[in-house]
């Protein structure tokens, strides 16, 4: 029976820009492994599952696109009478997906129920090849995050390259100060062979390409090992001292007898390098006695894939999921939205992460891990792969759209966010709101003995954990002093002097702060500052923090507010509007303006720091570098970002305007661009007509507060997010979580797709970057 839904208003070839999502399908991880394959929408390249989910139907009949390409895949069986020659050179002879998978394509109609249309039909074939040609979803995302990380430069733009010359390469070539032949690197400006920096994983190398640059002052290099015939290459400008994009790499290779179509890739990429030893920084995958820890499978015991770079969205998401408010909002019973495109929407992919974690489906041994039939071990899992709500996540973001590692806990606070902006039917919730609680400051006139009490809802803390090295051999590697959880509260709730004018006496003499809970949250985040300054560079050092066990109490640190005998601080107008004044430290002002700092940064670091020291705040300066208003000057005034006339009015003038447009400006802190994406992400949402005219502290609040201020309010340690290595922008993240496994309570280890029992997790406790609390 002929369909008569073939015709060129049906088929439509993807174009450059156009989303293919051929791999799972966009509302669950079902995939093209699945015995029923995935079936891809030949009008909008939606991935629809086509398995008993029926996610391919439910697109077809609410988008009326009938026609679909089902892809199946499934492994090859290779038999071996002899082992496979070893691999001497990277990508020579590498297996490529053709050789491990037989991949079978069907053309159906899911109205007309036809399932077998033929695909060599003129009208069906193009597009069914063109689907089949193009970079998936999450490959087109992966080249564009990487293509926007690396820019050409002045000095490759205006080089100028010697008298033309054929150089010795490949195998013949070595670096002209020493004998090395491998990790080479050609000086695009003379011809000259260098090595490279010794790098991780024993790769060798003398730095005389280095040394060469700084002899000569030529500055753009190429790593030959790097070059392949499609003209990718790693090309490092010295004098930027970055990885840079030669667009005319081709010319100025062939200006040294290098030709792009008889290159070999032999080496690993810089790029390649760098994954590959945040990969490696291994957290201990054996018990003490050496043996393998046993992998797990089941509900809430599923692994992520690693996407390069992606274990600090894996291990956050493993403890997020943990949580019961997540856990009922997400989960794969609830219906899914209706929406034009489900791989870009919040919510679905939320809900594809919620059902793919807690469900257990994907949780089985990775059948791709052939094990031999006399050995014990049983594969890990292969992992989901996350990449469309990574894609989502990072979307407009500078930071968590590229593909560099990043740091987990502003991941943490950048979803918090995203989420807490989204909608949520009324009766599930926010799953965010158990997280959130109060805390109060008290300010006292060092002078006049008079307060102010300041509230601020939260959803994590910060406790810095102090350093005192202990005694050390020369040449050892520095450790330091453990600290118990208490004492980084206590340091953290302590009384500090902070340089204020009082309003109401006029005194300089300062005031006393203190900060403690108002309210307590049900699941209280606590990130771990472990950082030093070396070099005016901050680095993370080991400190151990000692956490208990067993429950514990906070009831320590609530505020008792203010009391019948202290008096306010006056709170009219001409008061207010006024102080407390901030006076920055002049000493540590100077210091930092010394550094180079705008003083506009150097104020506000000072301020959030507590105004007495330079390091402090040069740390804030280096994690905020990226705030949106990090140059915007300091106003301790309370302002509503929405009352902004000059904001409201560049939104007027794009036909933005109303209560949409005063919410858009006050969800995101007064950012105009933020609130253009946000309004244009919130179609549905009116607003709030009463905020219109109302600003700051005259716009009515809600008498309650979050959070609890019951006592006792004890906690217990849940899940942590781990980190190892000297930056929180490299090495690497895993996730432990106190899990029910039968009839028993055991911690759990997510290490990226690998999912563990741990039997001993006090050494890794120790070291934890996020700590996730549950109030029993």
């Amino acid at each position: 029976m002929a369909c008569p839904h073939i015709g060129p208003a049906s088929l439509l070839k993807p174009t450059p820009n156009e989303a293919v999502y051929r791999e799972d399908c966009t509302q669950c991880f079902d995939s093209i492994d699945n015995p029923a394959g995935l079936d891809v929408c030949l009008k909008c390249f939606n991935g629809g599952c086509a398995g008993e989910r029926g996610h391919a139907k439910l697109h077809s009949t609410s988008r009326g696109h009938p026609l679909v390409l089902n892809i199946r895949r499934t492994r090859k069986v290779i038999e071996r009478s002899e082992p496979p020659l070893k691999m001497s050179k990277l990508a020579i002879a590498a297996e490529t997906e053709a050789d491990r998978y037989d991949t079978a394509l069907t053309v159906k109609c899911l109205e007309c129920e036809i399932d077998d249309i033929d695909k060599a039909n003129p009208a069906i074939a193009p597009v069914v090849e063109a689907v089949m040609s193009v970079n998936t979803f999450s490959r087109k995302e992966e080249v564009k995050a990487w293509e926007q990380e690396l820019t050409s430069c002045e000095h490759i733009l205006t080089m100028q390259q010697g008298e033309p010359r054929k150089i010795a390469s490949q195998s013949l070539g070595h670096c002209s100060k020493c004998d090395l032949n491998e990790n080479l690197w050609l000086c695009l400006e003379c011809g000259n062979l260098g090595c490279g920096r010794a790098q991780f994983g024993g790769v060798g190398g003398n730095s005389h390409a280095l040394a060469h640059s700084k002899e000569t002052a030529h500055g753009v290099a190429v790593k030959l090992g790097s070059i392949t015939p499609e003209g990718n290459a790693d090309v490092y400008c010295y004098t930027c001292d970055e990885e840079r994009i030669d667009e005319d790499l081709s010319t100025h290779l062939a200006n040294w007898g290098v030709i792009l179509s008889e290159r070999q890739k032999t080496e690993k990429s810089l790029t390649e390098m760098q994954i590959e030893q945040n990969l490696r920084w291994e957290f201990s995958m054996t018990t003490e006695d050496g043996k393998e820890l046993v992998p797990l499978f089941g509900p809430g015991l599923t692994g992520l894939k690693n996407l390069g770079n992606s274990c600090y969205l894996a291990s956050i998401l493993q403890c997020l999921f943990d949580i019961p408010s997540f856990q009922k909002r997400y989960n794969g019973d609830l219906p899914l939205p209706s929406v034009d495109d489900p791989g870009q929407d919040l919510e679905t992919q939320l809900r594809k992460i919620g059902d793919g974690l807690l469900s257990g489906r994907y949780s089985k041994p990775d059948s791709d891990v052939r094990v031999s039939e006399h050995s014990a071990e049983v594969p890990h899992q292969k992992g989901l792969a996350p990449s469309m709500l990574k894609h989502l996540i990072g979307r407009g973001h500078a930071e968590f759209s590229t593909m560099r590692q990043q740091d987990a806990f502003e991941l943490l606070q950048h979803l918090i966010k995203l989420i807490t902006r989204s909608k949520h039917p009324e009766e599930l919730g926010d799953p965010t709101k158990p997280m959130r609680f109060v805390m109060e400051q008290r300010l006292q006139c060092l002078s006049c003995k008079k307060v102010r009490y300041t509230s601020n809802e939260q959803d994590s803390i910060f406790i810095d954990v102090p350093l005192e090295k202990l005694p050390a051999d020369e040449g050892e590697e520095p450790k330091y002093k453990p600290v118990s959880l208490k004492e980084c509260l206590d340091n953290m709730t302590a009384y500090e002097v902070v340089e204020l004018t009082c309003a109401s006496c006029h005194s300089k003499d300062g005031f006393s702060k203190r900060q403690l809970f108002k309210t307590f949250p049900e699941v209280l985040v606590v990130n771990a500052k472990r950082m030093a300054v070396v070099n005016w560079v901050p680095v993370k050092v080991d400190v151990p923090v000692i956490v208990d066990e067993e429950p514990f109490a906070l009831d320590a640190y609530i505020s008792k507010g203010q009391q019948p005998d202290e008096e306010a601080l006056p709170e009219d107008e001409a008061a207010t509007s006024s102080a407390p004044a901030f006076v920055p430290n002049a000493e540590a002002l100077a210091s930092l303006e010394a550094m180079g700092f705008p003083r506009v940064r150097c104020e506000k670091a000072l301020h959030a720091t507590g105004n007495s020291d330079a390091n402090a705040a040069m740390e804030w300066l280096f994690g905020h570098m990226e705030d949106p208003d990090i140059d915007v000057p300091l106003d301790l005034g309370a302002t509503n970002p929405a009352a902004d006339p000059e904001k409201m009015a560049m939104l007027e003038s794009m036909g933005l305007v109303g209560p949409r447009a005063i919410k858009a400006l006050k969800e995101t802190n007064g950012d105009v661009e933020r609130a253009i994406e946000w309004l244009f992400s919130h179609p549905d949402d009116q607003g709030d007509s009463e905020e219109v005219g109302q600003g700051g502290d005259d716009a009515p609040k809600s008498d309650t507060l979050v959070g609890s201020s019951e006592l006792p309010a004890n906690f217990q340690l849940q899940s942590i997010v781990c980190h190892k290595g000297t930056s929180i922008y490299a090495g690497h993240y895993v996730a432990f979580i106190r899990k029910k496994l039968g009839e028993e309570t055991s911690w759990v280890l997510f290490n990226d797709e690998k999912v563990v029992k741990v039997v001993d997790v006090e050494e890794m406790k120790k070291f934890a970057y996020v700590y996730f609390f549950m109030r029993v």
